[in-house]
């Protein structure tokens, strides 16, 4: 085998690996397959076996040979519908319990339906019985009711072990009748399960086999369609951010040169002497060179917003942010410790918002600590799905009264800051329905966490 061909079957597994439904999707389709259909299709099942034990010729003349085996059938009867009963009450208020227990009492009730087949199975014919096919039935409810994975596969299994069980039991009763009940029966003992039980048995597997395929075809179909619509989604806000941000930038920059060029000239004006309007207009072109540094900004931002949106890892942002912030060529006294989660889903961002986020934090944390200290990076998914990132570092820590206007433009604790770095964080993460937030203390250094949704309809805000 050559490493290509070694590769690809590394890679096989991935193929039918699909992430687990969020509870709501879950829960639907369990209220759907397990409520809404098998509740019905059992009550009929039931009555129909009720019937049969009472009232049917064709289960008194096999009682009248096999008693045995239909008393032990007429028992599980009678635990198959105690069991009903609480699987019933379960589901029927199964939005007020935990979603752990409905899912366990859908395996639970998948056996024991299982169980109840398997006994009629063998009381109507054993290997020879039409009953097979509701084993098939079974396979395509639990692939319906049970979440693609390990748990759906395992269940199978015990469902097609049903099956065999009925093989077994149909081989030892049949050789254990003397010759009058086999004729009165019409069958014939025989040794061993045959090839039409393998055969049958092999339908079962691939039956549980084609259903997880077909799971994991639509799931991936599903899952890229929802991507699909979050990436118009995104781009398309993206791009209205943009377009508004622009038409702020040069609405306010034609009136700003206008201004800055009236005051050039009046300051020629009064060159050959000094006067309080010279002043005046010196502090005119001051503060329309700040205002125009502050459009810059925003233009900067409308750059920023025309983008594309990509699938991004996380882990590996972060990685390339620290070697950006911490060039591995230029040494430092600085640790930088990381802790990273597992199974993260991709964030669906502009690379350039999320570097600016993870460099200012990461900048942040740096001038904080000065030439030696610590910095703590960790990013997480939690299991509702929301993506946690935070930077920590041990320095001083923010003084409690600068909280507040902490992420404020042009707010900053350091002599030479800008101001600019935490409120770009700040803007960057709510632009796509994040949240920072600060823990501090003084000398107990300081900790930003952001938490992104990784699904959402992106927000932006004029104000």
């Amino acid at each position: 085998m050559n490493s290509r061909q070694a590769q690809w079957l590394r890679r096989l597994p991935a193929l039918f690996e699909i992430p687990a439904p969020d509870s709501g999707r879950v829960r639907s389709r369990i209220e759907f397959m397990e409520r809404n259909v098998m509740l019905p299709v059992k009550a009929a099942f039931i009555a129909f076996i009720w019937y049969s034990f009472h009232y049917s010729p064709w289960i008194r003349q096999i009682s009248s040979a096999l008693d045995i085996a239909v008393d032990m059938v007429q028992g599980v009867f009678w635990f198959y519908l105690g069991a009903n009963v609480i699987f019933a009450a379960i589901l029927l208020v199964s939005r007020r319990l935990p979603l752990a227990l409905v899912q366990w009492t859908v395996v639970t009730s998948s056996l024991v339906d299982g169980l109840i087949i398997a006994a009629m199975t063998l009381v109507t014919g054993g290997l020879d019985s039409g009953i097979f096919w509701l084993f098939l039935g079974l396979i395509i409810r639990n692939s319906v009711s049970v979440p693609p994975g390990f748990s759906q596969f395992v269940l199978n299994f015990l469902i097609s072990l049903c099956y065999v069980l009925v093989g077994v039991l149909d081989i030892s009763m049949l050789n254990n009748l003397d010759p009058t009940t086999l004729r009165a029966l019409d069958v014939a003992p025989h040794d061993d399960l045959g090839q039409p039980f393998a055969l049958r048995l092999m339908v079962l597997w691939l039956t549980g086999i084609c259903c997880y395929g077909a799971q994991v075809l639509l799931e991936r179909q599903r899952i890229a369609g929802e991507e699909a619509g979050e990436f118009a989604a995104r781009e398309g806000q993206l791009r209205s951010a943009g377009r508004l941000a622009a038409e702020i930038a040069h609405q306010i920059k034609n009136p700003l040169a206008v201004i800055n060029s009236a005051a050039f000239s009046l300051k020629r004006s009064f060159a050959d002497g000094k006067s309080d309007a010279a002043q005046q207009i010196e502090i005119i072109q001051e503060e329309v060179a700040r205002a125009d540094r502050v459009i810059t900004q925003i233009m900067g931002y409308a750059q920023l917003s025309e983008g594309r949106v990509e699938k991004l890892d996380v882990v590996e942002e972060f990685n390339l942010a620290i070697a950006q912030v911490f060039p591995p060529v230029v040494p430092t006294r600085i640790q930088i410790h990381r802790d990273y989660g597992r199974n993260f889903q991709p964030l669906l961002m502009q690379r350039a918002h999320l570097s600016e986020i993870l460099v200012n934090l990461l900048k942040n944390a740096k001038e904080s600590v000065g030439e030696t200290g610590n910095i703590f990076v960790q990013a997480d998914c939690r299991h509702d799905h929301f993506i946690k990132i935070s930077v920590a570092d041990d320095g001083p820590g923010v003084p409690p009264e600068m909280r507040e206007r902490i992420f404020e433009a042009y707010f900053s604790t350091k002599e030479n800051g800008s101001g600019l770095g935490l409120s770009i964080v700040k803007h960057n993460a709510e632009l796509y329905g994040g949240k920072i937030r600060l823990e501090s203390g003084l000398g107990k250094g300081a900790k930003f966490t952001v938490i992104f949704p990784a699904k959402t309809l992106m927000k932006f805000s004029t104000a």
